[in-house]
């Protein structure tokens, strides 16, 4: 009996994670500028971007389809002014790596807003640095 309670469980608990990852909806995004996300270096381009299993978002590069993968630390509540627009906020640095006489910044992906939902925090920056938001239009579930 505590195995078939057990199982019981686990099902809705898949089901349901299952029904929140294809109820939200994903965006696209036009990014003026390359960027960083999930570790990787990323071109400025068109990107679709949405949730994928329990604890990723899904950017995929338009038209092409490349996929990249980014795990998200947690979900943030609702602002309390809704955003009418999906957005993507970045965080901008400067950063002297290329050569110690030019300074450049770089943005890092940090969170995902959606209209009526709740956000993603993707990374959490120390340290000094900006927002830079980019609105996008919303695509489907």
């Amino acid at each position: 009996m505590r195995r078939t309670a057990c199982r019981k469980v686990a099902v809705a608990l898949i089901l349901s994670a299952f029904a929140a990852g294809a109820a939200f909806a994903q965006a696209a995004f036009k990014i003026p500028f390359p960027f960083q996300a999930g570790g990787k270096k990323l071109p400025a381009g068109e990107y679709s971007v949405g949730l994928k299993g329990a604890e990723q978002l899904a950017l995929k590069r338009l038209p092409d389809g490349a996929e990249v993968l980014v795990a998200f630390t947690q979900r943030l509540a609702p602002p309390a002014e809704p955003v009418k627009e999906p957005q993507l906020v970045f965080d901008m640095v400067g950063n002297f790596e290329p050569s110690y006489t030019e300074y450049v910044t770089d943005y890092v992906l940090a969170e995902l807003w959606m209209p009526g939902e709740e956000g993603f925090l993707v990374r959490a920056m120390k340290g000094a640095h900006q927002h830079k938001t980019i609105s996008g239009r919303k695509t489907g579930s």
